[in-house]
C-alpha cells in the first residue's frame, strides 16, 4: 500500500483542529481554535468557504447534509451543508463539548463534555435526548456502534466505558488510560473507533499501541504496535472496508495496519513532527486527511484501492534473485519516491528533499516518511524485487501485463527471504532558516521582526502590500510606512537603520535594501543585488555594520552606509543571525542530527577595531527533539537562545563560553498548547519579555499583543528548600552580572553603583548560606563557602563561628583570611604603587636572610601597607621605613654573645654569613642575650618570651631605626604621620621613655597639634579651658576618623616598635 504524503498547508490558527469528509468525498471539512469551519474542495483550494460558528471549535462531524460542531460556548450547533446556514442548537452542556460524532445512518449525534456527561441526541427532534452519567472526569471522545446498540466513551478519569444506549447503563469498562485533570492536560485525545459495518472490534489508543476489544465478549483480543512509535497514539480511524486501521501519534507519526494480519503496512511522518489531532478516511478509501495542533491540513494519497467488496489485500515483500546492476536494488516504489522528492526519514542512505514552496510557518522542517523496515538495501550484489501475495502459494510479479484486468497469479517460486533491518538512529531533517522575532511568512499580516528597538509589520493582502516600522522610543525616529514593491520577507531593525531582504525569482535577483534613517546626508537608502542563484537566508544589524547570510554558505558584511566589506564562508547552511554593538552571532547546521535532534553550530565574532572570533563553531546545546526558536542578545550584550521546548539559555563568559539554562517558559504556561513568544531579554533588571500566546506559538498582529515579564529561574536541585533557593539566587546573580566585566573590558561605561549593589547581595547570600551550614554542623561546607567570600565578609564569618563556639572552624577561617589578605595586598601593591619597583630591585638582598626572617619582613611590609597606607602616610615615608627594616636585617652588625666572643663584619667587606643563620629554636630555658652559653652551643632565640634587655641594646636598636627628620617630615604629611614617624624613628628619645612611658592617646596627640590653633582663637584660655575646647572639637570628628587615630597612633606604633625590640 505505497502512498504519497502531500505537503501540509495552513488551515487554521495554531491550536486543536479536527477534520472529516462529506458523504461523497468531494469536500474536506476542518475546524480549529479560531472558531471557523472551512470547506475545502481539495488540498490546493486557495479560497475555501469559511463559516464562523464561535470562539473555538473543538470537533466537527458531517452526515446527510448536516454539519454538527462542538463549540466553546458549551453548545453543540448544527448547520446546513454546504450552505453553512445555522440550523439551531442541538444540545447544551455546562462546560465545553469536547467531541461529537454521528451514527452510521446520520440520525443520531453523540457528544461528550467536560462536565463528565455524554449525551445522545436525535437530529430530527433534539428534544429526544439520552444522558449517560458515570465518568468522574471530562470526556475525551465518544463513538457510536454501527448497529446503534452501544456507545463507547473515553475519559480523563483513565477509563474507557461501553454503554448500552437503550438501558443507558454501563456494559463494560477498562481502566487502561492515564488519568488527567482536564482535556488540555491529557497525554492523548484517545479517539475511539468502531469497526465499520459489523462493529465487531473497538479500537482504543493506549500509550504506544492500539488495543482491539471484541464486542461479543468485551475482552482484549489484539494489540497493534510498531517500533516507529515513540510517543502516545492520539487518534485512530478505520478504513471504509474495515480491513485497515490508521493512527496518528503525538509525535507526528502516521501508520496504517492490516488488522487481520496485524502488520504495519504504511509508515509516514508528519513533515514537521507536530501532533496529529484529527484524521478522516475518504469514503473511497484512497486517501486520508489529517490535521495537527499547528492548524495545518495534510493528505495521504494512494493509500488503498480496496473497497468493502474487496476479497483480499496485496502486500509487498522482497525476494532476492541474481541481477548485476547495483542501482536496480531499489524497487519501483523507491524510484517513484525519489522522483517525487520523498525519502525515508529514518534511513541514513536516502536524503530527504525539502519543498521550496512549502509553508515556512514555523521552524521545524519536514521529515520524510519511513517505509517498511524490510525495504532497505541488502548486502547482496544481485537482487530483484518481486511482489508476493498473502496467499502462500502464489506470487505477483511487478510489471507483468494484466489481460483481464486482474493480477497475474503465478506459482510460488520459494519461501520469501527477509532483508536485514536497520535499527540504528535515524537522521533528522535540518530546520529551515528563520529570522528571530518574526512570525510565519505565509500569514497575510505578520511581524517581520519584534526586538528591543521596535516592531516591523508586514501586510500582504488584496488591499495593500506594505511594511510598517514602529519604534518603542519615538526619540529614535518617527514611525514609517513603506511600500513593499520588492516583496521583502525578512527584516531587522536597529537604532540606525532598517534592513530588508527578499528572495530571488527566475527573473529577479535576491535583493538587500537598507533604510539608513540616522544618516546625515540626503540619500538615506541603498539596495544591493546578490549574484544570480544566491538568496538571502538570514540578516542582522549591528553598530555601524550589516551582515547577510546567503544560500551559497557565505556571510557578507556591509557598512551601514552600503560599503561592501569582508566575506567569509560558513561550514554549513545558516539558520539565523543576530547582532549587538560590535558582536555578530551566527548559528548554522554543523552536521546531520539524529532521532529528532538538530546538530547546530555557533560562531561569535567581534567586529570592532580588534577583530577576533570568540566562539569557534562549538555545538549549540538544545533540548532533546527540539529546534532553535529564537536567537539574540540581552540588552546588555550577552548572547542568548531559546529552543522550541521553551528553554532559555545564556552564554556564561566566565565559564569558558558555555551555555547556562536560565528559564523554562513552559513552566509558566497554563495549557500544553500555550506558548510564550520572546521579544527581549534583560539582565539588569532580570526580565524575560515575551508575549503569551494561548493555543498558539506566535501572536496575531491585531489587536496589539500585550508584553508579559517572566522571571528567571536556574534549574538547580531542591529549590523548594532554603539551601537550594539561596544557591540558585547566588549563582543567578553571578551569571546575570557578568556583563559588568565584559562591558568594562570593551570600553563601555558601567553602573558602578549597580555593580557594588550586586556584589553586596552576593556576599549577603554567601553569609546566609554560611549561617545555615553552621546550624546544620556542616563545617567543611562553611569553609567552601568562605572561599567564595571577600576578606571583609570572611571576618564576619569568623565572628559568627566564634560566637557559635566552633573554634576549629574559626581557626581554619582565620588561616583563610590571612591568605586572602595577602593576595589582596599583593594585588593592591601592583595596582596602586608603581614605586614599589625600586624596592623590588633590592629584593635580592632578602635571599641572604633565613626564610623565617624574610617571612617576618614580608609580614611587616603587609602590616605597613594594611594599616598605614589608607591613612594618608606618604609613599616616601613607607619606602624609607622598608629600607630601614632591610638595613636592620642585613647591613647592620649585631653583637650577640656566643662562646664568649662577639662577631662583626669588617667595614667595606661583604658579609658572607649572618649571625641569625646559626640561631635555632630550642626547648631549653633561653640564655640571656647579655650572658654566655656553653661552648659549642649557639645562642637560643625565643621571641615569644623575651628577657629584659639592657639599656644599651635598646638604645642601639632605636638608633638603627633612626631616620633624619628631613626624610621623615615630607611635604603633604599629616600630623598623624609626623607624630608616628617621630615615635618610631626618633633617636633623641631617652631610654627611660622607651621603656617606661605610656603611649599618648589619640586626643592627646590631636591636642598637641591643634593647641596653637585653639590659643590663637582664644588667647585668654588657660590649660583647662584649652583641654575643654579641644575635647569639644575632637568630638566633632567622625567616629571613623577618631578610631583611625586611636588605632594608628596607639596600636600600630606599639606593634612596630615592640616587634623590633622583642625579636631582636
Amino acid at each position: 500500500m505505497p502512498c504519497e504524503r502531500k505537503p501540509m498547508r495552513y488551515g487554521h490558527s495554531e491550536g486543536h483542529t479536527d477534520v472529516c469528509f462529506d458523504d461523497e468525498g468531494k469536500c474536506i471539512v476542518t475546524c480549529g481554535s479560531d472558531g471557523d469551519v472551512r470547506i475545502w474542495e481539495s488540498l490546493d483550494d486557495d479560497d475555501p468557504k469559511s463559516i464562523n460558528v464561535g470562539e473555538k471549535v473543538y470537533s466537527v462531524a458531517l452526515k446527510n447534509g448536516k454539519l454538527v460542531t462542538a463549540v466553546s460556548n458549551n453548545t453543540v450547533q448544527i448547520h446546513t451543508f454546504p450552505e453553512g446556514d445555522p440550523d439551531g442548537i442541538l444540545t447544551r452542556f455546562t462546560t465545553n463539548a469536547n467531541h461529537v460524532t454521528f451514527n452510521s445512518s446520520g440520525s443520531r449525534v453523540a457528544a461528550g463534555s467536560s462536565d463528565f456527561i455524554v449525551k445522545i441526541v436525535e437530529v430530527v427532534d433534539s428534544s429526544q435526548q439520552k444522558t449517560l452519567r458515570g465518568h468522574d472526569a471530562p470526556i475525551l471522545s465518544v463513538a457510536l456502534d454501527p448497529s446503534d446498540e452501544f456507545l463507547a466513551s473515553s475519559s480523563c478519569d483513565g477509563s474507557v466505558t461501553v454503554w448500552s444506549i437503550e438501558s443507558q447503563t454501563q456494559v463494560a469498562q477498562w481502566k487502561i488510560l492515564q488519568k488527567s485533570s482536564d482535556v488540555s492536560n491529557a497525554k492523548s485525545l484517545c479517539r475511539l473507533a468502531w469497526q465499520p459495518h459489523s462493529g465487531k472490534l473497538l479500537a482504543v489508543p493506549v500509550d504506544l499501541t492500539v488495543q482491539l476489544y471484541d464486542k461479543n465478549t468485551w475482552t482484549h483480543v489484539s494489540t497493534l504496535s510498531d517500533d516507529l512509535i515513540t510517543q502516545v497514539v492520539n487518534v485512530v480511524v478505520w478504513s471504509p472496508c474495515g480491513k485497515f486501521l490508521a493512527a496518528g501519534t503525538v509525535g507526528g507519526n502516521l501508520l496504517i495496519w492490516d488488522v487481520e494480519a496485524k502488520l504495519c503496512i504504511e509508515r509516514q511522518k508528519h513533515e514537521k513532527g507536530f501532533t496529529v489531532c484529527g484524521m478522516a478516511w475518504h469514503p473511497s478509501g484512497v486517501r486520508i486527511a489529517y490535521t495537527d495542533t499547528e492548524g495545518c491540513l495534510g493528505l495521504l494519497e494512494g493509500v488503498s484501492s480496496s473497497s468493502p467488496s474487496s476479497s483480499s489485500t496485496v502486500q509487498s515483500t522482497k525476494v532476492t534473485k541474481e541481477k548485476n546492476d547495483y542501482d536496480d536494488l531499489f524497487d519501483e516504489d523507491d524510484d517513484r519516491m525519489l522522483d517525487e522528492g520523498m525519502s525515508d526519514s529514518r534511513s541514513p542512505v536516502k536524503k530527504p528533499v525539502m519543498e521550496e514552496d512549502d509553508d515556512d510557518d514555523d521552524l521545524m522542517p519536514a521529515t520524510g516518511r519511513p517505509r517498511n523496515r524490510g525495504s532497505f538495501l541488502d548486502d547482496d550484489d544481485n537482487s530483484q524485487d518481486v511482489c508476493v501475495s498473502q496467499d502462500a502459494g502464489s506470487v505477483k510479479l511487478d510489471g507483468v501485463p494484466e489481460e483481464d484486468g486482474s493480477s497475474a497469479i503465478l506459482p510460488a517460486v520459494g519461501p520469501a527471504v527477509s532483508r536485514p533491518v536497520y535499527e540504528g538512529p535515524m537522521p533528522t531533517q535540518p530546520q529551515r532558516a528563520f529570522q528571530p522575532g518574526s512570525t510565519p511568512v505565509h500569514l497575510m499580516h505578520r511581524f517581520m521582526v519584534w526586538n528591543s528597538v521596535g516592531i516591523v509589520r508586514g501586510y500582504n493582502d488584496d488591499q495593500d502590500n506594505a511594511i510598517d516600522v514602529e519604534f518603542h522610543d519615538t526619540a529614535v525616529h518617527h514611525a514609517m510606512h513603506l511600500t513593499n514593491t520588492l516583496g521583502h520577507t525578512m527584516a531587522d531593525l536597529s537604532q540606525e537603520a532598517v534592513l530588508l531582504a527578499c528572495e530571488g525569482t527566475d527573473e529577479l535577483a535576491s535583493k538587500i535594501q537598507c533604510l539608513h534613517f540616522s544618516c546625515w546626508d540626503t540619500h538615506k537608502d541603498w539596495i544591493v543585488d546578490l549574484p544570480k542563484g544566491e538568496d538571502v537566508r538570514a540578516l542582522c544589524l549591528g553598530q555601524g555594520w550589516a551582515a547577510v547570510a546567503t544560500s551559497a554558505l557565505m556571510v557578507r558584511l556591509f557598512s551601514i552606509g552600503g560599503v561592501q566589506k569582508e566575506i567569509f564562508s560558513l561550514p554549513g547552511a545558516a539558520v539565523c543571525m543576530a547582532g549587538h554593538g560590535e558582536q555578530l552571532l551566527i548559528v548554522y547546521h554543523r552536521g546531520t542530527g539524529f532521532d529528532g535532534d538538530q546538530a547546530l553550530g555557533v560562531q561569535l565574532l567581534q567586529l570592532g577595531s580588534k577583530r577576533r572570533q570568540v566562539i569557534h563553531g562549538e555545538p549549540l546545546p538544545l533540548s532533546r527533539k527540539s529546534y532553535l526558536a529564537w536567537l539574540g542578545f540581552t540588552a546588555e550584550g550577552t548572547p542568548c537562545c531559546i529552543d522550541s521546548e521553551g528553554v532559555v539559555r545564556m552564554l556564561n563568559r566566565t565559564l569558558g563560553n558555555t551555555w547556562t539554562p536560565v528559564c523554562n517558559t513552559r513552566d509558566s504556561c497554563k495549557s500544553r498548547s500555550d506558548h510564550y513568544w520572546v521579544v527581549g531579554v534583560h539582565e539588569n533588571p532580570q526580565q524575560l519579555r515575551c508575549i503569551p500566546c494561548k493555543g498558539s506559538r506566535f501572536p496575531p498582529t491585531l489587536p496589539r499583543p500585550a508584553v508579559a515579564v517572566l522571571p528567571f529561574n536556574l534549574p538547580y536541585c531542591q529549590t523548594t528548600t532554603e539551601k537550594g533557593q539561596m544557591e540558585e539566587q547566588y549563582w543567578r546573580s553571578m551569571l546575570f552580572h557578568n556583563h559588568f566585566g565584559f562591558l568594562s573590558s570593551s570600553g563601555y561605561e558601567i553602573d558602578s553603583e549597580g555593580q557594588s549593589q550586586a556584589e553586596k547581595e552576593q556576599q549577603e547570600l554567601l553569609m546566609k548560606m554560611f549561617a545555615l551550614s553552621c546550624k546544620l554542623e556542616r563545617e567543611f561546607r562553611c569553609v567552601e563557602l568562605a572561599e567564595m567570600m571577600t576578606h571583609s565578609v570572611v571576618t564576619l564569618a569568623i565572628r559568627y563561628a566564634s560566637r557559635s563556639r566552633r573554634m576549629a572552624l574559626a581557626q581554619r577561617l582565620s588561616e583563610l583570611a590571612l591568605e586572602k589578605n595577602g593576595c589582596e595586598e599583593e594585588e593592591e601593591e601592583e595596582e596602586d604603587y608603581p614605586q614599589e619597583e625600586q624596592m623590588d630591585a633590592e629584593e635580592s638582598t632578602e635571599t641572604r636572610m633565613p626564610s623565617k626572617y624574610a617571612s617576618l619582613l614580608k609580614c611587616i611590609k603587609i602590616t605597613v601597607f594594611k594599616f598605614i597606607k589608607p591613612y594618608t602616610l606618604c609613599i616616601s615615608f613607607i619606602y624609607c621605613l622598608t629600607l630601614k627594616i632591610k638595613s636592620f636585617f642585613i647591613d647592620t652588625p649585631i653583637c650577640v654573645s656566643g662562646a664568649g666572643k662577639s662577631s662583626s663584619s669588617p667595614a667595606g667587606q661583604p658579609r658572607t654569613t649572618n649571625v641569625l643563620d646559626s640561631m635555632t629554636v630550642s626547648s631549653r630555658k633561653p640564655t640571656p642575650l647579655g650572658g654566655t652559653s656553653k661552648q659549642g652551643k649557639a645562642p637560643v632565640l625565643k621571641p615569644l618570651a623575651p628577657k629584659p634587655k639592657s639599656k644599651v641594646l635598646c638604645v642601639a636598636q632605636i638608633q638603627m631605626f633612626s631616620i633624619p627628620h628631613s626624610q621623615l617630615f615630607l611635604p603633604g604629611m599629616t600630623w598623624s604621620s609626623r607624630i608616628l614617624s617621630s615615635r618610631m624613628f626618633s633617636s633623641d628619645a631617652s631610654v627611660e621613655n622607651v621603656e617606661n612611658r605610656k603611649p599618648k592617646t589619640g586626643f592627646q596627640l590631636w591636642l598637641e597639634e591643634n593647641r596653637k590653633s585653639i590659643l590663637t582663637d582664644n588667647p585668654d584660655f588657660k590649660e583647662m579651658d584649652v583641654i575643654k575646647e579641644g575635647m569639644g572639637r575632637f568630638r566633632t570628628l567622625s567616629a571613623e576618623e577618631r578610631l583611625v587615630r586611636l588605632f594608628l597612633l596607639e596600636h600600630v606604633t606599639h606593634f612596630l616598635v615592640t616587634k623590633s625590640t622583642v625579636v631582636y
